[in-house]
């Protein structure tokens, strides 16, 4: 049974309803081991001092940023706890937004949300009111952490959250040399014009991405299969599996929360209040001490 990746609860006005953060994707490609060409015996990565060349112990290395060249700041785990935010356990909903609002660039990456024990009714309560409104809901969430924008959305009968990316980390196209200006200013003619458009509409077609396989992977797999029955090498590396945490909910007055919700943004308690919804805002003052490490070979 596939095991959560985080779990909390789905903030929504006065609602929270508890949720299990599940991989909305699976990962298909071919990873590889490396081995020594000599005696095929496995070739391990090891975490070196630089100046002695002694191991280092993972309880021995800590995180530090290169703020200039050859001096760095050590960051400790409660600085980058603090960096986090107080809603480590919490997808707090900010706003609702048009679906189709949100460029497809700022897509990154998916995953499902699981309701937690008793949460089934706050659960299909969010997700009808989301399929009915053609609207996604967009907040974040802190995840091994770092905190993400992410959008909340519908898929098929579950609740989806996209994690989306800043607009600070999408480069601005104008940054690179694209042609600017009308199709005739470079030599495009009406009738080539209509002609492509011809063509785009002869292969138009429903979205089936069952028709869309890894052949790559495919092939890949036949070669690997191959090279079994030549060689009859196997290796299996054993994972150790993560706990798994529950998350319990008591039944909840969801009318009276909704309507508590709706007074606190003004509205009347029967309709919702126009206007948009404030993002929240969390400022935190941090203080770091610096220091400058030797330089490293």
């Amino acid at each position: 049974m596939a095991r959560p990746i985080w779990s909390g609860s789905l903030s929504f006005g006065l609602l929270n309803i508890p949720v299990r953060l599940m991989a909305g994707e699976r990962r298909t490609d071919i990873s590889f081991r490396m081995l020594d060409a000599r005696t095929n015996d496995p070739v391990r990565y090891e975490r070196v001092n630089a100046e002695t060349g002694d191991e280092v112990p993972w309880k021995e290395i800590v995180k530090a940023y290169e703020y200039s060249k050859g001096n760095y700041v050590v960051i400790e785990k409660s600085d980058i706890d603090q960096a986090a935010g107080e809603h480590d356990d919490t997808i707090a909903l900010d706003a609702f937004v048009n679906r189709d609002a949100i460029p497809a660039a700022y897509f990154e990456k998916p995953y499902l949300l699981v309701p937690g024990k008793k949460a089934e009714k706050g659960y299909v309560l969010l997700r009808e009111v989301l399929r009915n409104s053609d609207r996604v809901g967009i907040g974040r969430v802190v995840i091994r952490t770092r905190e993400h924008l992410a959008m909340l959305t519908v898929q098929d009968d579950a609740l989806a959250l996209i994690l989306l990316r800043f607009p600070q980390e999408l480069v601005d196209p104008t940054e690179y040399e694209v042609p600017q200006g009308d199709a005739a200013d470079f030599g495009v003619s009406a009738k080539e014009l209509k002609m492509a458009q011809a063509l785009m509409e002869s292969m138009t077609d429903e979205w089936d991405p069952s028709q869309y396989k890894d052949e790559f992977r495919t092939r890949l797999h036949a070669v690997i299969q191959q090279r079994i029955a030549e060689k009859g090498r196997t290796v299996t590396i054993e994972d150790t599996p993560e706990e798994e945490a529950e998350v319990a909910t008591n039944v909840v007055d969801f009318m009276a929360l909704l309507q508590q919700s709706l007074k606190k943004k003004g509205g009347d308690g029967d309709e919702a209040p126009a206007g948009k919804t404030a993002a929240r805002k969390t400022t935190k003052k941090a203080s770091t001490g610096t220091r400058k490490s030797r330089k490293q070979a």
